[in-house]
């Protein structure tokens, strides 16, 4: 029986119909952060709590992955181009992730995105493994 699972425990909420980035926030002094740090990079206090981060954000910047990254990639051996960006989520943190879209002339800095979940590679002895993305909203799934 195939299952699917996160590439990471704690990275979003997962099994979700509307799922989530997990992040965290100091209590001293109000930094958030993705994903959740065991101490702040601004005041390094220790007191972090879980914190959802926003479901959707501003693209803040992006480019695209033109070219199979140096060894040890493991990818397909058909490297698809694929775009990667900054997302501003909710005015709180931003977060870098890879987008759904890899057509530079499809994306727009300020472009409202949104959260998904998609496959990060295929079958994984029986199990799927997905990972976080971020696509323009109103984008259908491709494939």
């Amino acid at each position: 029986m195939s299952t699917t699972r996160p590439i990471a425990e704690g990275l979003f909420t997962w099994p979700s119909d509307a799922p989530r980035l997990i992040g965290g926030i100091c209590t001293a002094c109000g930094t958030v952060t993705f994903p959740r740090q065991g101490s702040c990079p601004n005041c390094t206090g220790r007191d972090i709590e879980e914190r959802l981060l926003a479901p959707g954000g501003t693209l803040w910047t992006f480019t695209v992955q033109g070219f199979a990254p140096k060894p040890p990639y493991r990818g397909p051996a058909d490297f698809e181009p694929y775009g990667v960006g900054y997302v501003e989520l909710g005015g709180e943190v931003l977060v870098e992730t890879r987008l759904t879209e890899n057509r530079p002339e499809c994306l727009q800095i300020g472009a409202q995105m949104e959260l998904v979940i998609v496959p990060f590679r295929g079958e994984e002895s029986g199990n799927e493994v997905v990972t976080f993305a971020f696509r323009p909203n109103g984008q259908k799934d491709v494939g």
